[in-house]
């Protein structure tokens, strides 16, 4: 029997958080915890992309994965090297992709001193890359031992938040992944500097960091996205964000009888309309306002070879206007997380 209804149509996904330049080993290199990772994987790897043919073979393919994921839209961690950085934003540009790239800014390496730059010569290097800085992305309070090394080292800071707060990196156009650790008062002033989150539920896990409470960042009307964090996170794919959001959630449920778990509606809005507020992008993408640019992605449901199996009397799921302010009807169907 033919599907009732076969296709239709969603926004376009968003992902807030994830590293292009450690795309060679994803789904590997799971078996350290953050730092001892950082150190033994990722600075090795990332210190390759000076050489800009390593660095177009990997930023192409992991444009046309997300691509193929569904990401129309994703903010990129490049590495030091600016023309490698540069490189990244032009191939997202060359293939369609809306794209935020930033360049890595790193002074202190000890334990791989080969991957670094002096400050001077980062400052210099980083107006080589953008002429005025406007999106600051980094990271925040990801797990215990990092936020145990941030206390050490600013011992004057109250926070970990008060660590970016003192130097003015904490705006209306901040985005900080993870936040797993942040008390009360730091979302507070998340929400009072207008700063925003990218829960990366994957990385997370994976790394063994932590477990961010979405439903307290919700609360304290802080702004949320969805981040895949490739390659501490093994998927590209923003669908299993979205899954890994629900899973959390849903772990924080058993652990707190009075956690009130994620819905599936929530999860998919921090993955699209989520994600655009929290790159400062709402006005141009994340639903289907009227005005806002068309990123779509057209979802067949039936088609010969796919992922998932349609069975009779399988109906689509319809969120209103009033949930995701689409401005009109959206269909979604309900077995779209077998995908």
């Amino acid at each position: 029997k033919k599907c009732e209804v076969s296709e239709f149509l969603m926004p376009g996904m968003v992902d807030t958080h994830i590293h292009a330049s450690q795309y060679s080993y994803s789904g590997t290199a799971l078996d350290l915890p953050l730092l001892d990772w950082l150190n033994t994987y990722t600075f090795p790897v990332e210190s390759r992309y000076k050489d800009l043919d390593y660095a177009r073979n990997v930023y192409t393919k992991v444009l046309k994965r997300t691509l193929r994921n569904g990401t129309t839209t994703a903010c990129y961690f490049a590495t030091i090297h600016t023309d490698a950085s540069l490189l990244l934003g032009q191939i997202a540009d060359d293939f369609g992709q809306r794209a935020l790239v930033g360049k890595v800014c790193m002074d202190c390496n000890s334990t791989v001193p080969y991957y670094k730059e002096p400050l001077k010569e980062c400052k210099d290097e980083t107006l080589r890359f953008i002429r005025e800085l406007l999106k600051k992305e980094s990271h925040i309070s990801e797990n215990k031992e990092e936020v145990k090394l941030v206390k050490q080292l600013f011992p004057d800071c109250k926070s970990y938040t008060d660590v970016y707060l003192k130097h003015d990196l904490l705006t209306d156009k901040t985005v900080m992944a993870h936040g797993c650790y942040l008390s009360d008062e730091e979302l507070k002033i998340f929400h009072e500097r207008g700063a925003a989150i990218s829960h990366c539920p994957n990385s997370n896990l994976s790394l063994a960091s932590g477990m961010l409470n979405v439903r307290n960042v919700l609360n304290h009307k802080v702004k949320l996205g969805l981040g895949t964090d490739v390659a501490g996170g093994y998927s590209p794919s923003m669908l299993d964000a979205l899954r890994r959001a629900m899973d959390t959630s849903k772990v924080l449920s058993m652990q707190d009888a009075q956690h009130q778990t994620l819905t599936f509606e929530e999860a998919f809005r921090l993955a699209t309309l989520g994600g655009s507020e929290a790159l400062s992008l709402d006005d141009q993408t994340g639903n289907f306002e009227v005005g806002k640019d068309f990123d779509a992605l057209r979802v067949n449901m039936c088609i010969p070879g796919g992922p998932v199996d349609m069975f009779p009397g399988q109906g689509p799921k319809v969120i209103l206007e009033k949930f995701l302010n689409l401005g009109r009807i959206l269909y979604i169907c309900p077995v779209a997380l077998s995908m």
